[in-house]
């Protein structure tokens, strides 16, 4: 399928939200211990490994838009297996701990944009999935959403 134009309104969104983390705005500095500054580094770099290891396990499935592509198939095998959207996952992650590892309150609010972005964004992309996979209600029925089930 096409992109539609909720498809360009979604990822001109995430495109404007990731540009805008690149910024800084000094006075929203947080005072964090500088003692857990790896742990919010290493976990930053974790998000960033899930990121490439989703969109390498897509291949050519990837696609910035959450509307699936004409020939897609539906991956639900390795990160896939845990939880339906693992590049979110991974972006929300590094998001999250890299604006820590900064002491980024602007940062954490970017990564907050976003988390509430990927929500409504997925939300989309399921209802799209729902209607070109016959199996994708049990599959989503049996994995969570960015998280794993336990």
């Amino acid at each position: 399928m096409a992109a539609g134009k909720k498809d360009i309104i979604f990822v001109g969104i995430q495109f404007l939200l990731f540009a805008a983390y690149l910024f800084e705005v000094p006075h929203w500095s947080l005072n964090l211990p500088s003692n857990v500054d790896l742990v919010h580094l290493g976990l930053a770099i974790a998000g960033i490994v899930i990121i490439l290891v989703a969109m390498l396990q897509l291949n050519k499935n990837l696609s910035p838009f959450p509307t699936p592509k004409k020939n897609s198939a539906l991956v639900t095998t390795g990160l896939f297996q845990y939880f339906r959207h693992p590049i979110y996952t991974g972006i929300m992650i590094t998001a999250i701990f890299f604006g820590l590892y900064l002491n980024s309150g602007y940062k954490l609010m970017i990564a907050v944009l976003l988390i509430i972005l990927f929500y409504f964004k997925s939300n989309y992309e399921e209802q799209g999935l729902e209607d070109k996979f016959p199996g994708y209600k049990g599959y989503k029925a049996s994995t969570g959403r960015f998280w794993p089930r336990f």
